[in-house]
C-alpha cells in the first residue's frame, strides 16, 4: 500500500514541463487485443494551413510557426516543455471549427524547427520576449483582438507574455493544467523522470508507438502529426518534421475557405460552461512494471533522438512558476484556467476564484497532463470551453454547425 501510494503522489507531481508520467497501460495495445493501429507520420498541412519561418532579429534567431484560419481574432498557441507547436495540431482544428478566429502555433525556443544562437536559454523573461517578437513580426504593430493560449509550461510563458503589456491587443488569457504550488513541488522530480525516457529510437513509426504505448499521448491521431517536432534526425541533425511527406496527407480545408499555402520565411522587419462544484477525484495510474516495449540502444547512430534535452535547462524551470499566481490574477483581461485533475489552489487563486477574478474548469473524467492531445472528445471539450469564454467575453462570432449550436 506504501508503494503504491508513492507511485501515485510521483503521478500527480510530475507533470510541470508539459510532459505526463507514464500509465499503468503503457505497453498494452491501444484499442483492444489484436487490434492494429497505424504509426504513419502524418504532415502538418493535414491539420493547419501554413507553415512559416519567422525571423525575428538580425542574428538570424527564427521561429516556425502553423497557421490555421485567415481572418478574426488570433489564437496565439504555446507547448509544453519538450513538445512543439503541432501538439496543438487537433485542438487548432476542432476550435476553429467553433469560432470564427485564426490560429498560430509557435515553436518556441529550443523546441521543433526553431533555431536560435542559444536554444538552451528557456528562461520566461527570453521566452515571453520570444512570444511578442513572433506576434509582431506576423501581424506587425497593430495585431488583431488576442488571446494567449498556452499549456504547462507554455501556460506560464503565456503569463509571462502578457504580464509584459507590449501586446496591448491582448484580450484573453487561458492557462492549461499548471497551478504554482503543484508545479513547484514536481520540479525535484523532473531528473529523474526525464532520464526514464527512451533515448532513442529507429524509426519515427517507433517512436509514435511508443508515445501512444507508454501513455505519453493519449491519441494516436496526435501523436502521428506531433512526435515529429519532438525529435531529431541522426543523420541529418534537423527537426524529424523535414521527414514527414505530403503524400497520401490530406490538407486541411478551413470552414473560412481558406486554402493551405506553400512553406515561406518572414525576414526580420518584415511584416463552456461553468465548473461543476461537484469535483471528482482521480486517481492516477501506476507507473508500468515489466515493459514489453524497449526501445533501441543509444549507441545506434541511425535513427532519431530527442530534440531539446531539457534536463540542461533545470536551473531556469523555477522561474517559470515562481510568482505565477499572483501574476495571473494582477492581468486585467479575461482569464480562465483549465486543469486535467482536482489540483489545489493556493490561497491567492482560491480568492481570486472565490471574487470572481477568473474562471476555472476542471476534467471529471480522467485524462492525461497532456489534455490538447487526448481522446478527441476531451480535446473538443476543452476547444469548446475555450470557445465558451471567447463568445462570452468578445462577442466573436460562433461557426454556424450542428455541432457548436450549443455555444450561442
Amino acid at each position: 500500500m506504501e508503494a503504491s501510494a508513492l507511485k501515485k503522489v510521483r503521478n500527480k507531481l510530475v507533470t510541470p514541463l508539459g510532459i505526463p508520467p507514464p500509465s499503468s497501460r503503457s505497453f498494452a495495445r491501444p484499442g483492444g487485443i489484436g487490434k492494429k493501429r497505424d504509426y504513419t507520420p502524418v504532415h502538418w498541412s493535414r491539420y493547419f494551413t501554413s507553415s512559416e519561418k519567422v525571423i525575428v532579429n538580425e542574428d538570424g534567431d527564427s521561429f516556425q510557426v502553423y497557421r490555421r484560419g485567415s481572418s478574426g481574432p488570433l489564437l496565439v498557441l504555446l507547448h509544453g516543455g519538450g513538445f512543439s507547436a503541432l501538439s496543438w495540431a487537433l485542438f487548432a482544428e476542432c476550435i476553429e471549427g467553433l469560432i470564427s478566429c485564426q490560429v498560430l502555433a509557435i515553436d518556441m525556443r529550443g523546441h521543433g524547427d526553431s533555431k536560435t544562437h542559444n536554444d538552451e536559454n528557456l528562461s520566461a523573461e527570453t521566452q515571453a520576449e520570444d512570444v511578442v517578437s513572433v506576434v509582431k513580426h506576423v501581424f506587425g504593430s497593430d495585431p488583431p483582438p488576442i488571446v494567449l493560449i498556452g499549456h504547462s509550461m507554455g501556460g506560464a510563458i503565456a503569463v509571462h507574455a502578457t504580464a509584459t503589456e507590449q501586446l496591448p491587443t491582448i484580450a484573453g488569457l487561458i492557462v492549461i493544467d499548471v497551478v504554482e504550488g503543484t508545479a513547484m513541488e514536481a520540479l525535484a522530480s523532473m531528473q529523474s523522470f526525464l532520464r526514464s525516457r527512451p533515448k532513442h529510437f529507429h524509426s519515427l513509426e517507433q517512436a509514435i508507438e511508443w508515445s501512444v504505448r507508454s501513455g505519453q499521448i493519449r491519441n494516436g491521431d496526435s501523436a502521428r502529426v506531433s512526435m515529429p517536432g519532438q525529435l531529431t534526425s541522426d543523420v541529418t541533425g534537423q527537426c524529424a518534421t523535414s521527414e514527414v511527406s505530403t503524400t497520401a496527407t490530406p490538407t486541411v480545408s478551413s470552414p473560412g475557405g481558406f486554402t493551405p499555402q506553400a512553406v515561406t520565411s518572414m525576414k526580420h522587419g518584415e511584416c463552456i460552461n461553468e465548473e461543476d462544484e461537484q469535483e471528482k477525484t482521480e486517481t492516477p495510474p501506476a507507473f508500468p512494471t515489466e515493459p514489453t516495449f524497449s526501445p533501441p540502444s543509444v549507441k545506434d547512430k541511425t535513427g532519431y533522438r530527442w530534440r531539446i534535452d531539457l534536463m540542461k535547462t533545470e536551473h531556469q524551470w523555477p522561474g517559470w512558476f515562481h510568482g505565477l499566481s499572483a501574476t495571473f490574477l494582477a492581468i486585467p483581461v479575461a482569464k480562465l484556467l483549465l486543469l486535467a485533475g482536482i489540483d489545489r489552489l493556493d490561497k491567492e487563486l482560491t480568492i481570486g476564484q472565490m471574487q470572481g477574478e477568473f474562471r476555472r474548469q476542471t476534467a471529471i473524467s480522467k485524462v492525461s497532463h497532456s489534455i490538447i492531445e487526448s481522446q478527441n472528445h476531451e480535446s473538443a471539450k476543452y476547444s469548446r470551453s475555450a470557445s465558451h469564454l471567447m463568445l462570452k467575453h468578445f462577442c466573436w462570432k460562433p461557426r454556424q454547425t450542428d455541432e457548436n449550436q450549443h455555444l450561442t
